[in-house]
């Protein structure tokens, strides 16, 4: 046997490691962290999703940005603080957490918002406020634009909505590859991801901590399996096109939209919900001083209180 014979057996041994080693990972991930919520079967895709509060009162519906889950929210506090006067559900965008992204789909925010539009009808949710942060703000604001599902009012957090020049978002859309990206998420994605992580996360709370909830309790493993990281690297790759996309129609939105981001801002600068502020006669922006991209963390309570002027015209529950 050649050398060279030699070093690819090799490879391919450590390959096959590392594959293995992964999908036992993201075997004991989900063990550890069994679904919190309950499933909703719609239009072939299985969703997952909690409800809080009162059945009867107006809807409040909150997406969760890229890489996250369900638990973001519920650490920040939003869910519980919200659930104290409305009738709450929170999703798992397709691809991360529990929900599924068939790869048979190509899931902008357009193709998301059908999804959960669909969703919200079978739960029977009519005109609720929607509350979308980072990516997920994108999602709200395509299920707003949606003719056939109104919507009383957005909340959007941490958005990003006009496309710039940003290599950061497509040097971290490589796992998404068919093939080469399948690939990656199976062997090194995992590992870099892991190394990465703490520096990510400081930059996402920065200029302030990371609190000792999200620190402690957020289910960081789910969020480095195969498939989630397939999610989020799609995601990367789709957001400058979305932008892009949606920057057309956002004098079409007609519900109030209340802003919100952090001055101090790393991931995505602040001049990103000026502008968006520009462009809707309607909204209302808040900056919030000295705090970074998760500013669902460092003001909970402004976003709660846009949330409650929003909810005012929302309709409850028909039975």
């Amino acid at each position: 046997m050649s050398t060279t014979e030699i070093v690819l057996l090799i490879v391919l041994a450590g390959l096959l490691i590392l594959l293995l080693g992964n999908i036992a990972f993201q075997v004991a991930a989900e063990r550890k962290n069994p679904p919190i919520g309950i499933f909703i079967e719609c239009d072939g895709v299985h969703l997952h999703y909690i409800e809080r509060g009162d059945a009867g009162a107006p809807c409040v519906v909150l997406f969760h940005g890229n890489g996250t889950m369900i638990q973001d929210l519920i650490l920040s506090g939003l869910v519980d603080r919200l659930a104290h006067n409305y009738r709450v559900i929170c999703f798992d965008r397709p691809g991360f957490g529990y929900s599924d992204r068939p790869r048979t789909r190509i899931w902008t925010p357009k193709t998301q918002a059908s999804l959960f539009a669909m969703a919200l009808d079978q739960l029977g949710v009519r005109q609720p406020v929607v509350l979308g942060h980072s990516w997920g703000t994108l999602v709200a604001i395509a299920l707003a634009l949606r003719s056939g599902h109104a919507v009383s009012g957005l909340v959007l957090a941490s958005g990003y909505y006009f496309p710039t020049s940003r290599m950061d978002f497509w040097l971290m859309s490589g796992p998404a590859l068919p093939l080469l990206g399948d690939l990656m998420r199976y062997t090194i994605s995992p590992i870099i991801s892991w190394a990465i992580m703490p520096k990510l996360m400081r930059t996402l709370f920065a200029p302030r901590a990371v609190p000792p909830a999200f620190k402690n309790e957020f289910p960081l493993s789910m969020a480095l399996r195969p498939k989630q990281l397939r999610a989020a690297a799609e995601e990367s790759a789709f957001l400058i096109p979305a932008a892009a996309q949606l920057q057309r129609q956002y004098q079409d939105i007609r519900c109030p939209v209340r802003i919100v981001h952090g001055t101090a801002d790393r991931l995505i600068e602040a001049d990103q919900s000026r502008r968006l502020h520009e462009a809707l006669p309607r909204s209302l922006l808040h900056l919030v001083e000295n705090a970074g991209h998760m500013v669902t963390y460092a003001d909970p309570l402004a976003i709660a209180d846009a949330v409650a002027t929003l909810a005012l015209t929302a309709p409850t529950r028909i039975a």
